[in-house]
């Protein structure tokens, strides 16, 4: 009988030990999506960097994993375009130099899900200018998984994009809160470059004195402003007017603390508990300038009061673009700031020379 217990108690935990491998393996199946990872690294990357890049050799992982430290640099393109122009690759190599340390991610409508090899090489491919770049990493954008567990779901569920005038902008507006409430960190606009590592953690921006920017913040994941910015949004909704859901959204908010916060000098303030930056940081080409940033300066600015600059390309409507050997600032930007997206570009002119 003695011996029977024993076999019985040996084959209950034998049993038990199945079940939760078995469990362990479901939940990390129904967790897994699919990314790409740029792995060549250049130069070197501090030791928390390094490990936590060792995690991440297979085409299959945890998204969770690459933004659980809350320090990721988000970039966002909501339509299927996969053939990106280059100052949206500058924009992303330049924070990747800026950011070394820090996950730089590229979520994209357009991209497929990574099944297999060949899949990720032909990923990779697109862009290889950002390939010697460790901490980049692209995603791809599946609206209704980012927006799950927001004010946002219930409000996309229901609105007809066919009616709406700037449904690109609108919904590149929602998913960068959605994507800052779940998982922290900063977003940047696909045209700002980065030159300075911005020092705060938790800001926003203002782009001139009456209105607060939402192309470049940093809040920590579950920030109440966060969610404070996706109920204004739903609960004022104006689809019809531009910018109502971007920096109107912003503007709104801060307006409710802070009314319209008044620099007197180049210093930042305070808003809301989180800093509120000086429009130098990331804006000092105002938006009715834009063109300046395409022509020849005698004098280069030094942008010293700046951390990026924000090429406001919705304005572009002629698609200005830089062109190698102009001389113009862009020019200069993309030199310093992005070489490896300029070098890519002076070795294609040169080629079809």
């Amino acid at each position: 009988m003695a011996v029977l217990l024993k076999r019985l108690k040996s084959f209950s935990f034998l049993l038990l030990l199945a079940l939760i491998g078995t469990f362990i393996r479901t939940i990390l199946n129904q967790n897994r999506t699919n990314i790409v990872g740029f792995f060549m690294c250049k130069g070197n990357l501090s030791a928390t960097a390094k490990s936590t890049n060792q995690i991440f050799r297979s085409s299959n992982i945890i998204p969770r994993d690459v933004l659980r430290q809350g320090n990721s640099i988000i970039f966002v393109e909501t339509t299927e375009r996969m053939d990106e122009p280059s100052l949206v690759l500058c924009s992303i190599e330049s924070a990747a130099r800026m950011y070394p340390d820090r996950p730089v991610v590229f979520f994209m409508k357009g991209l497929h899900d990574i099944i297999t090899e060949d899949d990720e090489k032909k990923a990779r491919e697109r862009f290889p200018s950002l390939s010697s770049y460790q901490n980049i990493y692209l995603f791809p954008l599946r609206l209704e998984k980012i927006f799950a567990g927001t004010p946002f779901l219930p409000w996309y569920e229901k609105i007809n994009p066919g009616r709406e005038i700037y449904w690109t902008h609108v919904k590149s507006n929602a998913c960068r809160l959605a994507l800052i409430w779940k998982y922290g960190g900063i977003y940047m606009d696909t045209d700002v470059i980065s030159f300075r590592p911005i020092p705060e953690d938790n800001f926003l921006a203002a782009e001139n004195t009456k209105s607060t920017s939402n192309s470049v913040f940093g809040l920590s994941a579950y920030h109440k402003l966060s969610w404070e910015f996706m109920e204004n949004f739903v609960q004022n909704y104006k689809g019809t007017v531009w910018g109502h859901q971007g920096p109107g959204v912003f503007t709104r908010v801060v307006k409710k603390y802070c009314g319209l916060p008044q620099f007197k000098s180049v210093g930042d303030l305070k808003c809301a508990n989180v800093s509120y930056l000086h429009p130098e940081r990331f804006y000092p080409i105002g938006y009715s300038s834009w063109k300046i940033y395409f022509k020849v300066w005698k004098t280069l600015p030094m942008f010293k009061n700046s951390y990026a600059v924000h090429l406001w390309n919705y304005m572009n409507k002629e698609r200005k673009s830089m062109v190698v050997g102009s001389n113009t600032l862009v020019e200069h930007l993309y030199k310093q700031y992005c070489p490896s997206t300029y070098g890519a570009i002076l070795k294609n002119v040169t080629s079809h020379q």
